[in-house]
């Protein structure tokens, strides 16, 4: 499969569960090496469906077709936050150059999710809202790329979950009814 056909795949995948096309984000990409992330990454960007609010960013390419695990990322926002692609960016250079994430990882932006917002670190979870039609996207094959949540988070939330763990941490949001989507949101811890 080439690099187009498997980042077709993935933004048919986003196309498909969150009914809307998506579109490249414009962002401007971070100077990184060459070969320090796959060929073809990018970041989509997927504007709200009719009567939807938030507004959608995923990876395509974050992992190459020799991967033994491959996943892909993405974060959910209230409005056009191209901040979100600076973030996935360095996200996806640190999986492929540093350590290699999954479920329960959390990593340090270095930087707020937006100007003024308190979460400047990110949880990678199950996508809760879509369940397993989210979770796994077919690229053809039998091959299948796992499609994770980034879920920007407080450093004390960061900090509760290296203490009390992600589903304690995951408990907690569900409690508190918190909006996911609002940079600006209060901690739950």
């Amino acid at each position: 499969m080439s690099v187009n056909e498997r980042g077709a795949a993935i933004a048919v995948h986003y196309q498909r569960i969150w009914s809307s096309v998506p579109s490249n984000c414009d962002w401007p990409p971070l100077a990184l090496r060459a070969g320090d992330l796959p060929d073809g990454f990018a970041v989509l960007r997927v504007a709200p469906a009719a009567g939807d609010r938030p507004w959608r960013y995923g990876t395509v390419c974050m992992s190459a077709p020799t991967d033994d695990y491959a996943i892909e990322l993405h974060m959910i926002c209230d409005g056009p936050e191209d901040e979100c692609a600076a973030i996935l960016t360095m996200t996806a250079y640190f999986h492929r150059t540093t350590a290699r994430l999954d479920v329960g990882h959390s990593v340090n932006f270095g930087r707020p999710w937006v100007a003024k917002s308190r979460c400047t670190f990110g949880l990678v979870s199950l996508p809760y809202l879509g369940g397993p039609a989210w979770e796994w996207c077919s690229i053809g094959a039998g091959q299948r790329v796992r499609c994770l949540w980034l879920l920007p988070i407080t450093p004390e939330e960061a900090k509760f979950k290296r203490e009390s763990g992600t589903d304690a941490l995951e408990e907690r949001f569900e409690a508190s009814g918190f909006n996911y989507a609002n940079p600006f949101r209060p901690s739950v811890v």
